[in-house]
């Protein structure tokens, strides 16, 4: 299995023997004192096909993402290293705009060559494994995109239902390097790599009764002895599986701590979490964990971010004793490429290398014209101007959306027969941001790059289990936007709490409920329980019945919400699928596959009716002149300030 990997093309690739024999060191200095050699091993991970500095989306540059500026810090750190060695950690094939042109619009034949693996090959890449997301398009797609790359790539854990390994397992090559006193050495580098073996259940349709993957640590015990029979000075392992701790259980999602434990791995590049590690504060607490260092169990390990946002260092200081190179010391530094200030401005610390931008240049300039051609047609307008007061069509169509999505993948779960509810919330509806700051989509044609003004977040799917109790509770939390309303004054009084941000408005979609806005909020504005004995949700229904509170739904949301975010009660609880792909992603496919969609609100939740007489008043833009919903009883009555309209609610 191990092979004696050359790349002609790059100087920092040869090696051969004569080199080695040239530069054997004397007997009796080796006796004296071991040869230190200092070796930095480089990585990028989760790139997703972003390889220019540029939200498709929102059809703007984008300081934060990009190889081609990823590409600027690696020839930074390379000429800063005496030795160096570039990998990648996978989920290369898919992920942006430009990905999804490829594989919807342009279509990859056998013979092309994917605009991320031109990028790719223009670096000196020594190897990569394959991440959960190269599988999305099926095996012919993934086949058609590796078949050009000119570096290797491994993965251990999985293989064809036949038995045969999909990918070599592991290799090694050989590396030239040189040692602190100009003496050169050929070492032999082991490469494993792993993915996620969830594979199968996030891509079934493509995979089923094609692949097998196994649990990680286990393939790692099966490959691990034939690797070492190779006699690798230094093993690396490709692990595109994130940190976490807890007990081993098997086929863990996240498994690379577990990894860390195995004899004869030296080093341990990580991935899929989407994080950074050392110094990301998930990792914080965890035992065998050095989020200081950047250590697992000991063993360096390194996770740069996503997207290009960072560069992974690892710099190993490596003595050789007694005929073995071992790992001496190390320093791991993942590296951004930009910086956010405290005003949350961007200030980029890398340039965009121009021989990067040239390998995609006609893909990313048709990707352009992609994002902006119709890829489906909405029957009604959608705007977010009333989503604060009123069901609304631009959180529908995210609630729809997201349905649609994780039906049939909950359907593969022992929760298959839980129903199921989404949660969604307006992202665009003014605020801080300005009255310019609303979504506004009208009927007809929908582009792609439309799908940004619904959802705004690069967030993924999650979905968690909950109670009908914790339901109530989700809503009684996001009802906190509310100013509460005293029935008994007669002045103005506004409406929405202008500091709560509308992210966390959530509306779930499913049961229907009212909204009592002239009883106190239960909880406050972090999230801690206020007032115990308030409850603004009424009339919380499921099917037409008041919700059984003991009974259990699944409700999709996303990372965000699932993680805490908000301080949500109940749903951190218990997240029952993280799944692959974002948010927005579920919406275009969405769109794509109805091709004409029609988000109309559904009327599920409504304020309270008020007493006769209570004014009561919220601010919109003044383009919500003449699109006020069918049903809401309200009306404009002037300048709401700072260049917002004023409505008053009618009770």
């Amino acid at each position: 299995m191990a092979r004696d990997i050359r790349f002609n093309r790059r100087d920092t690739l040869k090696a051969g023997a004569a080199i080695a024999a040239s530069a054997a060191l004397p007997a009796s200095l080796a006796a004296q004192s071991p040869a230190k050699l200092k070796l930095r091993v480089l990585e990028t991970t989760d790139l997703h096909v972003n390889v220019v500095p540029y939200d498709y989306f929102r059809d703007a540059a984008d300081d934060t993402v990009g190889l081609a500026k990823t590409a600027n810090l690696i020839k930074i750190a390379q000429a800063e290293a005496r030795n160096s060695l570039l990998f990648d950690n996978g989920d290369f094939l898919q992920g942006s705009s430009l990905g999804d042109y490829v594989a919807y619009k342009k279509g990859l034949k056998a013979g092309d060559t994917h605009p991320m693996v031109a990028a790719m090959n223009s670096l000196p890449y020594v190897c990569g494994t394959l991440g959960n997301h190269e599988f999305n398009y099926g095996l012919d797609f993934l086949e058609n995109g590796l078949a050009k790359s000119e570096f290797p790539l491994v993965c251990a854990n999985v293989a064809k239902t036949e038995g045969a390994p999909l990918i070599d397992p592991w290799i090694v090559v050989d590396q030239s390097l040189e040692d602190e006193a100009g003496s050169k050495h050929v070492l032999k580098i082991g490469i494993i790599g792993f993915v996620p073996p969830q594979i199968m259940q996030w891509d079934k349709a493509n995979l089923d009764g094609k692949l097998v993957a196994t649990d990680i640590v286990d393939a790692a015990r099966k490959h691990l002895p034939d690797l070492l029979a190779a006699k690798p000075d230094l093993v690396i392992a490709l692990c595109h599986s994130g940190i976490a701790g807890g007990e081993r259980k098997g086929m863990e999602e996240n498994a690379a701590l577990h990894l860390s434990k195995l004899d004869g791995i030296d080093v341990i590049l990580t991935g899929h979490q989407h994080l950074v590690f050392p110094g990301g504060k998930a990792f914080d607490d965890i035992p065998g964990v050095d989020n200081k260092k950047g250590a697992l169990n000991g063993k360096p390990a390194c996770q740069p971010g996503f997207w290009g946002s960072h560069l992974g260092i690892v710099d190993l200081d490596l003595e050789k004793r007694d005929g073995a190179w071992k790992v001496a010391d190390f320093k791991v530094e993942p590296r951004p490429i930009y910086e956010r200030t405290p005003d949350r401005k961007i200030v980029p610390k890398a340039n965009a290398e121009a021989n990067v931008l040239a390998t995609v240049k006609a893909d990313h300039e048709a990707t352009l014209v992609y994002m902006r051609e119709p890829v489906g047609a909405t029957a009604s307008p959608i705007n977010s101007y009333f989503a604060l007061v009123t069901d609304d069509p631009s959180v529908q169509i995210v609630s729809e959306a997201q349905v649609a999505y994780v039906q049939p993948l909950m359907a593969q779960t022992r929760w298959k027969d839980l129903p199921i509810l989404s949660a969604a919330a307006p992202f665009k509806s003014g605020g801080r941001a300005g009255p310019a700051f609303f979504t506004d989509i009208p009927a007809g044609p929908i582009a792609i790059k439309n799908v940004a003004d619904i959802y705004l977040y690069p967030n993924t799917v999650q979905v968690v289990k909950v109670t009908g109790a914790q339901v109530r509770e989700w809503l009684e939390r996001s009802a906190g936007i509310f100013n509460r309303i005293d029935p008994a004054k007669t002045e103005e009084q506004p409406l929405i709490d202008p500091g709560f941000p509308a992210f966390n408005f959530d509306v779930i979609d499913g049961v229907t409920y009212k909204i009592d806005v002239t009883q106190p909020s239960r909880y406050d504005g972090n999230g801690g329980l206020a007032n115990a004995s308030a409850h603004r949700i009424v009339d919380l229904a499921f099917d037409g019945k008041p919700i059984d509170e003991k009974a259990e739904f699944i409700v999709a949301t996303n990372n965000y919400r699932a993680s805490g975010g908000g301080n949500f009660p109940g749903t951190k609880t218990t997240v029952v699928l993280e799944a692959p792909d974002l948010n927005r992603d579920a919406i275009v496919r969405y769109i794509i596959e109805k091709k004409t969609i029609e988000p109309k609100a559904d009327g599920n939740w409504a304020l309270k009716p008020l007493p006769e007489g209570v004014i009561v008043t919220f601010v919109t833009s003044p383009a919500a002149a003449g699109k006020l919903p069918e049903g809401l009883k309200a009306e404009a009555v002037g300048d709401g300030g700072e260049g917002f309209a004023k409505y008053r609610l009618r009770g």
